[in-house]
C-alpha cells in the first residue's frame, strides 16, 4: 500500500510549522545565554572535537559542528527544493520565473546598497547580510495569515525566496569563503566527477553516494570554501526523475521523483531538527544596556536593520513594477502594489541564512553579536510591517 504525498503542500506545511520552532528556539537561545546557564552554554558550544591527524584533521567546535556539519543537511535540502522549482515547479519556465527573478534581484541589490550606503566605510564586508530571506519564517508567516493573503503571493513568495537562496549561496561561495587550496579544490571537483558518473551508470547505492558526499564535504572543508556547499552540490545533482522503489504516491500526478522522495525523507529532519538547533546555538548574544547602546551607536546594526526593513520591500516592489512596465513579466492574478509590499516586507525576515552570512562576514565576536542582534530585530519588525500591512488590505 502505497503512501500519499503532495510535494508543495507537505514543504508549505512543515515550512510554516518550522517557524514556530525556529522562533522557540531563537528565543530559548537568548534566555539561556542571559541567564545562569550563560556560561556553560558558550562552553559547550566552544568545546572543540578533533578527528584524524595531519592532511586528515577535523578540528571542529561544537558550535562549527552545527555550522558546518549539521547545516550542510539544511543545504542540501534547500538544492533539492531549487532543484525541484526549476525543472518541475515555479521556475520551470521563463514565463513563471521571470517575476520572482526581477523581484529578487530588485529585493537582493536594494538591501545590500542601503547596507553599503550606511556601514560600507566602516565594515562593507558585511553587505551579504541583508540580502538573505527565510523561507520558513517568510512563508510561515503568509500561511499563518490565511485569506488575507492571495494563494499566488504564497507562490510568488516561495520562489523569489528560492531564487534568494541561489544568490545567498553564491555569496557565501565566492565572497566569504578565503584562503582556498587549489589541491583541496581539484579533489573536490574530482568528487563532484565521481558523483556525476555514479549517477550517470546508473549506480543507486545510498552507501556509494553517501561515501563520495562526505569525501565532497571533507574536501571543501580543506579547500576553504564553506563546506555546507556541498549540500548545495548534491541537491543539484539531484536527478529529478521516478524514484523505482518507493512506496509512497504524489497525490498530484502519482509518480514520485527521486528529489521529491528525498524531500519526504531529509526536510523533516531539516526544519524540526537542524535549523531550530541552529538557532538556538547562533542567536545566544549576551544582552546588556552596553550592548544595547553598541548595536544603537552601530552603523553595522543600522545597515542591516534598514537593509531588511526597508530595502526588501521597496527593492520587491520596485522591481516588480519595473519589470510590468516593461513588459517582461506579469503581476499574478489579485496582486496590487500594496500586497506587493506587505509580501516585500515578509522576504524581509532574514533570520537562518542572514545570521549565517554574519558569522562569516565578521571575524570578531563582537561584531557578530550586533550583527545577529540586529538580524533579529529587524526580522521581527519586518514581520510586524508585513502583518499590519496584510490586514489594512484585507479590511478594505
Amino acid at each position: 500500500m502505497s503512501s500519499r504525498i503532495s510535494p508543495l503542500r507537505d514543504f508549505l506545511g512543515r515550512e510554516s510549522t518550522s517557524g514556530i520552532l525556529i522562533l522557540a528556539a531563537a528565543v530559548l537561545g537568548l534566555i539561556t545565554a542571559n541567564s545562569p546557564l550563560s556560561e556553560k552554554y558558550f562552553s559547550v558550544l566552544d568545546f572543540h572535537i578533533a578527528l584524524g591527524s595531519g592532511w586528515s584533521l577535523i578540528d571542529l567546535s561544537v558550535l562549527k559542528v552545527i555550522n558546518y556539519l549539521l547545516m550542510s543537511i539544511f543545504f542540501f535540502v534547500v538544492g533539492l527544493e531549487i532543484k525541484r522549482e526549476l525543472t518541475s515547479g515555479h521556475l520551470a519556465s521563463m514565463k513563471k520565473a521571470m517575476l520572482p527573478f526581477v523581484a529578487a534581484l530588485g529585493g537582493m541589490a536594494l538591501p545590500a546598497l542601503i547596507y553599503l550606503a550606511i556601514a560600507g566605510g566602516v565594515a562593507p564586508a558585511g553587505w551579504g547580510v541583508p540580502v538573505a530571506t527565510d523561507i520558513a519564517l517568510a512563508v510561515g508567516l503568509l500561511t499563518m495569515l490565511g485569506p488575507s493573503v492571495a494563494a499566488s503571493l504564497r507562490s510568488f513568495l516561495l520562489a523569489l525566496a528560492v531564487i534568494d537562496d541561489i544568490a545567498a549561496i553564491l555569496v557565501i561561495a565566492f565572497v566569504y569563503s578565503t584562503g582556498i587550496s587549489f589541491s583541496w579544490l581539484a579533489a573536490a571537483l574530482l568528487s563532484t566527477l565521481f558523483i556525476a558518473v555514479l549517477k550517470k551508470t546508473g549506480v543507486s547505492s545510498d552507501l556509494m553516494y553517501s561515501l563520495f558526499a562526505f569525501t565532497l564535504w571533507f574536501c571543501l572543508y580543506k579547500t576553504g570554501v564553506h563546506p555546507t556547499l556541498a549540500g548545495v552540490i548534491l541537491g543539484l545533482m539531484t536527478p529529478n526523475v521516478p524514484h523505482k522503489s518507493a512506496h509512497l504516491e504524489d497525490a498530484e500526478d502519482g509518480s514520485v521523483s527521486v528529489i521529491e522522495w528525498l524531500e519526504h525523507k531529509l526536510h523533516p529532519v531539516s526544519t524540526f531538527v537542524v535549523v531550530p538547533i541552529f538557532a538556538f546555538a547562533n542567536t545566544g548574544v549576551v544582552i546588556t544596556s552596553e550592548s544595547i547602546t553598541a548595536a544603537s551607536q552601530s552603523p553595522i546594526a543600522w545597515g542591516i536593520f534598514f537593509g531588511l526593513v526597508a530595502g526588501k520591500p521597496l527593492g520587491v516592489l520596485a522591481a516588480s513594477l519595473l519589470a510590468r512596465r516593461l513588459k517582461v513579466a506579469e503581476l499574478p492574478d489579485g496582486v496590487n502594489k500594496s500586497s506587493l509590499l506587505a509580501t516585500g516586507s515578509a522576504a524581509g525576515i532574514g533570520f537562518t541564512v542572514a545570521i549565517f552570512i554574519a558569522n562569516l562576514a565578521f571575524d570578531d565576536a563582537v561584531t557578530q553579536d550586533i550583527a545577529v542582534l540586529a538580524v533579529i530585530v529587524a526580522s521581527v519588525v519586518s514581520a510586524l510591517l508585513s502583518i499590519v500591512l496584510f490586514k489594512t488590505i484585507a479590511k478594505r
